[in-house]
Formats: C-alpha cells, sequence, structure tokens
C-alpha cells in the first residue's frame, strides 16, 4: 500500500520525506486554508518535492468551471492529480479530464456505489472518508471491503481505492489487510505507526546490556 501524506504544509512534508516514505500527497481547501498560502505557489512546490501524485482541488461547483479550474490546476505540473467531488458534475468533470489524460482523485466518496460510478468515469482514484462514517457510529472500513469487492469482481475498472480522513494507525492496519491501494494520512500516523512501547523498552534493554560490555563498535 502507497502512504500518501495529508498536508500542505511544506516544513511537515520535508520532515517526512526523508524516511522514504512518501509515495505522494493529497491536499484541500481545508488545508490550503491552514497553511495561509496561495493554493497555486504551494501547490507548485509540493509537486516539485515529491515524484508521485499530487491531489489539488478544485473548489467550483458547476461543471464548467470546475474544467476551467482543472485545467488550471493539471497546468502546475505532470504530477498534479485534480481533485473534483463525487457529485453529477464532479463526475462529468472527471469524465472530461481523464479523457484528456490528467489523473483524477474523486473525493468525498461514501458508498461502493459512489464508487462504482467514479469508476466508470474514469477516476485514477477513488477517495472514501472513512473517519468520517466513523464519526456517525458506522464502520468507515466496511466501505472500504465492500469497495474492494466490487473493484476485484470487474478487472477492466482500473480507479486505485485512496483511503482518506484516516484518524489512527489501526484505521491504516486495516486499509492495508484488505488491500487499499493507497492511505492518504495525516503527518501525525505517519509518525504514529513508528511507535510501540516494546520496542522503545527492548531497545532500551539493548542498549543497557551493550554499555555493561564497554565496547564500542567505532
Amino acid at each position: 500500500m502507497r502512504f500518501f501524506v495529508d498536508t500542505a504544509d511544506v516544513s511537515e512534508l520535508d520532515k517526512l520525506l526523508v524516511t522514504g516514505m512518501v509515495d505522494g500527497v493529497t491536499t484541500n481547501p481545508s488545508l490550503i486554508a491552514k497553511s495561509g498560502r496561495n493554493i497555486l505557489e504551494v501547490t507548485k512546490e509540493i509537486a516539485s518535492m515529491v515524484d508521485g501524485p499530487v491531489s489539488a482541488e478544485v473548489t467550483a461547483t458547476d461543471y464548467d468551471t470546475m474544467i476551467q479550474e482543472g485545467k488550471k490546476l493539471a497546468a502546475i505540473a505532470e504530477n498534479i492529480a485534480v481533485k473534483v467531488p463525487l457529485t453529477v458534475d464532479g463526475l462529468r468533470t472527471c469524465k472530461t479530464l481523464s479523457d484528456d489524460g490528467t489523473m483524477v482523485n474523486v473525493t468525498l466518496c461514501f458508498s461502493a456505489a459512489q464508487a462504482l460510478l467514479a469508476a466508470k468515469a474514469g477516476a485514477t482514484f477513488i477517495s472514501p472518508f472513512v473517519g468520517r462514517l466513523d464519526d456517525m457510529g458506522m464502520d468507515g472500513m466496511e466501505l472500504i471491503e465492500s469497495m474492494r469487492d466490487v473493484y476485484d469482481a470487474y478487472p477492466t475498472l482500473k480507479t486505485e481505492i485512496l483511503v482518506a480522513s484516516i484518524r489512527n494507525t489501526r484505521h491504516v492496519e486495516r486499509a492495508a489487510e484488505v488491500g487499499a491501494d493507497v492511505g492518504t494520512l495525516p503527518p501525525r500516523v505517519i509518525w504514529d505507526m513508528y511507535q510501540h512501547p516494546l520496542t522503545a523498552k527492548g531497545l532500551d534493554d539493548f542498549l543497557a546490556d551493550w554499555g555493561k560490555t564497554g565496547q564500542s563498535i567505532l
């Protein structure tokens, strides 16, 4: 499973890039607003920092304007994936842009039926929001399982499942277990994945024993 970072903060991204764990980046209007930067400028900078896909989201809701915004965002760099909402006009936009060879990430997916529509519209990625389903008392990961079953039943559908609204490491583990293609993770969740109390304790024990030997490898 590939890891995308869900951020528009280039300083956070820079810290993660050195780990070798970053396969792409996703942004959205809320993250752009949080960054305090111009969307075109920060998206261009992020796209220059990573080789993988960088999702940049349109803010229009009608087809004609989404097409204009999508083309402008796609022109920023070759690795831009234009993000569109899962609406009638959003999927029309997806079909037009994908037919022109532009990567498209369809966002705000909450059902397997929606995911099927996005795949038929030629989406490169589909972004189901598992955390928001959890907030409603549902099990968001059941949606990922259902989407995986649907896509696997039709090998001609090439859309990749990009799990979004990930809140914790267990979300990542379950997404991997059911075969999600990508997870887009807040930086905090990626750092949390490194942590386990037994890892820390084991390292402390080894170092304590090593110190008793009085040796040095260097």
